[in-house]
């Protein structure tokens, strides 16, 4: 494990693949914000492994939808880990499904909030200082239902391919820079937000099976190197 300048901050990842994501990074050396908004006791965990495995973390509490959540993570961090954050990876993501003729505001309204605005602010906050220091990792976890239709999924869908032309956009921006903005679209991951989906599904999937938090993991991973 390498000592690293700067540290991590891993939105919604007090489970599934935020916490394979977390645990992941502080194995490769980052000290890692466990972001929260209400599973404290799932982030604490997740802090507690990698602190017994060596690493350094801590449990973050915000809401990403908050237009003020940017400082404020970014602030705890730095007066935590006395560093800035090199390291996004914007995970924290909600669904809300139902079929476009029955989709309410509300519904639609979250999704969008959660799952893409909140990610730009989030970029936002930290290309500045990564620009300044020439070196910066912004991963965003997106979803394949952003590149292909999916019934019932029209807020979600919309969010994530917005995510993936946010992070393609911003990429050519900042290169330059030394600062890389990538994504990772995973397909079916087995967690707790899929724990509802079909099974029969899997016939569509070659490999015949979910994926697993820690597959994700591992390609954020290698895009934070």
């Amino acid at each position: 494990m390498s000592e690293r300048v700067g540290c991590a901050l891993v939105t919604g990842a007090s489970r599934g693949i935020g916490a394979a994501i977390a645990r992941g990074l502080a194995q490769d050396g980052w000290p890692v914000g466990i972001n929260y908004k209400t599973d404290r006791e799932g982030a604490e965990k997740v802090v507690s492994e990698i602190e017994c495995d060596g690493g350094e973390a801590v449990a973050v509490a915000a809401d990403v939808t908050d237009p003020s959540a940017p400082e404020q993570l970014f602030a705890a961090l730095d007066s935590h880990f006395g560093t800035q954050v090199l390291v996004l990876v914007n995970n924290a993501g909600i669904n809300r499904d139902d079929l476009l003729p029955s989709l309410g505001d509300e519904e639609w309204s979250a999704v969008i909030e959660t799952d893409l605005n909140a990610a730009f602010r989030l970029i936002r906050r930290a290309l500045v200082p990564m620009m300044r220091a020439r070196t910066g990792r912004i991963v965003n976890v997106a979803s394949v239902s952003g590149l292909r239709a999916n019934p019932g999924q029209s807020n979600y869908a919309a969010a994530k391919a917005g995510l993936i032309m946010l992070t393609k956009t911003a990429a050519v921006e900042v290169a330059r820079r030394g600062v890389t903005v990538n994504a990772v679209a995973p397909g079916w991951i087995d967690t707790e937000m899929t724990a509802g989906v079909a099974k029969d599904l899997l016939a569509a999937v070659p490999a015949r099976r979910a994926g697993t938090p820690d597959e994700v993991a591992a390609c954020v991973r290698f895009l934070a190197l």
